[in-house]
């Protein structure tokens, strides 16, 4: 018999299970930036269902145990995890790497990404990216970076994709199978936007590399693209 499995929330379920008091992850100890990465990849969505249970090639399988039977299924189940569970999580996280501090200091979420999921886990990465005609990067996330845009006050996630793509001259060279996304409000010191309005869906059309698009004054294939 094999490991339990709920399906992600979604719709009315998602209201009932996950709406009101002593719902979510429970912070503990600075761990907000692995509540809230673990609360977005695993509460109604199953796109990267396959790491709580595949046999990966470097997979950790006391991790996956963890993150599948005492974190993503009690919250898809109840709605709830207590922090004494993410708090084990941290704890074979920090054995598995080469840093003391995940059991009690503020990280970046792309840190704990990179290292569940490359070193513990030993996922390919989810992302191929490109920077002015360079060589082609690979990548687990993205995190937004933009300057401080006046004419954005609550932007929406679409705008903040395209922007900081634009601004950093990328490209995706290929559909991703999974788009994980770092807003750029973060950290207890700064939040460059109060709010931001989630895209329910992302169009990721100009992002593509070589990708045909269509003129916007005649309608036909585009044979050039100004920024």
């Amino acid at each position: 018999e094999g490991p339990e499995s709920f399906p992600p929330l979604r719709n009315e379920a998602a209201v009932r299970v996950l709406q009101g008091r002593m719902k979510g992850i429970q912070g503990h100890c600075n761990s907000c930036y692995m509540d809230a990465a673990l609360f977005s990849l695993f509460s109604c969505t199953s796109v990267l269902d396959s790491m709580l249970f595949m046999p990966f090639p470097l997979c950790d399988r006391n991790v996956q145990g963890i993150l599948r039977d005492e974190i993503v299924n009690p919250l898809r189940r109840t709605g709830f995890v207590r922090a004494s569970s993410v708090m084990h999580l941290r704890e074979q996280l920090t054995d598995k790497g080469q840093c003391s501090s995940f059991t009690n200091a503020e990280k970046d979420p792309e840190e704990f990404l990179n290292l569940l999921m490359q070193q513990v886990l030993g996922i390919e990465p989810l992302l191929k990216l490109q920077s002015g005609g360079q060589k082609e990067q690979e990548c687990y996330c993205y995190q937004i970076f933009m300057d401080k845009q006046e004419d954005l006050v609550v932007p929406d996630v679409q705008q903040l994709v395209e922007r900081s793509f634009l601004s950093s001259d990328l490209k995706l060279v290929e559909i991703p199978s999974c788009f994980i996304i770092q807003m750029p409000r973060f950290g207890k010191e700064y939040k460059m936007f109060s709010k931001i309005i989630p895209s329910l869906e992302l169009d990721i059309t100009d992002l593509l590399l070589d990708s045909p698009r269509e003129c916007c004054l005649c309608g036909d294939v585009a044979t050039l693209e100004c920024s």
